[in-house]
């Protein structure tokens, strides 16, 4: 079975992600957008220039949406309007650039291990989610929760189950699931399975969050890789990295070919 691939590419290492994409058959993952200067400033400019490259693409299109400080679900109700605005911007660009999913990260403050927190953090995000949900069913995207700093998979995988909506699924982070929570990979698989539609792979010193090559670090990869390719539906994958180069020595590890010229 080939693995489903793809490259997190930033407008710095953008050509050179489309390059390895199309030597490898691989798909690509837009960084840029999640950024709240381009999203507040020439963003139509930035679709307009990326949609060339990705049509050379020849594996999927997926699209990382904002996250640095969006608090989904937020107690304070401006807050949450602006990660309503925030998140349905980048909903629509995602549309527009043909990408199929689009990763959003559940920032569930992990310090607040209170019951009352995770209680109505849970009320007031399967309300946030299943709006965002039915919006994302408009534009023809699916949206997939990523893990950061969550402890438990259950945080996440409880509101997808109570919001039960077609266009809300999973992403799970294997770096973030090892470095931020004391669970196994194998429980995170089991509790996120039913919702799992994209991973984010990497790998990590075991103290911070280095996105370093699948060949370099704690994580042992090769033991990893039977174990997400046992998921239903055959997630795709993003190599979630800092250089094209770690890009290139994690495909070492998994299962793609050169494609057909």
């Amino acid at each position: 079975m080939t693995d489903r691939v793809l490259l997190s590419a930033w407008p710095h290492n953008i050509d050179a992600c489309v390059a390895l994409a199309r030597e490898r058959n691989l798909g690509i993952e837009l960084m840029a957008f999640s950024m709240p200067d381009l999203l507040d400033g020439d963003w139509q400019r930035a679709v307009e220039e990326v949609r060339p490259l990705l049509a050379t693409v020849p594996g999927p299109i997926t699209l990382h949406g904002p996250y640095l400080d969006m608090s989904p679900g937020s107690p304070d109700r401006r807050i949450n309007q602006v990660c309503i605005d925030r998140y349905q911007h980048a909903i629509r660009i995602a549309q527009d650039v043909g990408a199929e999913i689009i990763v959003f990260h559940a920032n569930f403050i992990a310090a607040l291990k209170t019951a009352a927190y995770r209680r109505d953090w849970h009320k007031r995000n399967a309300a946030f989610w299943s709006h965002m949900a039915q919006y994302a069913c408009q534009h023809d995207v699916t949206l997939a929760v990523e893990n950061m700093w969550e402890f438990d998979p259950n945080i996440i995988g409880d509101v997808l189950k109570a919001v039960d909506h077609a266009n809300l699924r999973a992403c799970l982070d294997v770096g973030h699931a090892y470095l931020f929570s004391e669970v196994s990979l194998e429980e995170w698989m089991a509790a996120l399975e039913p919702y799992i539609v994209h991973l984010h792979i990497n790998n990590n010193d075991d103290v911070t969050d280095t996105h370093q090559a699948l060949t370099d670090g704690a994580l042992d990869y090769r033991q990893i890789m039977p174990h997400l390719r046992a998921l239903p539906g055959q997630p795709s994958m993003t190599l979630e990295m800092e250089t094209v180069d770690d890009m290139r020595r994690s495909l070492d590890l998994l299962d793609v070919h050169a494609a057909v010229s």
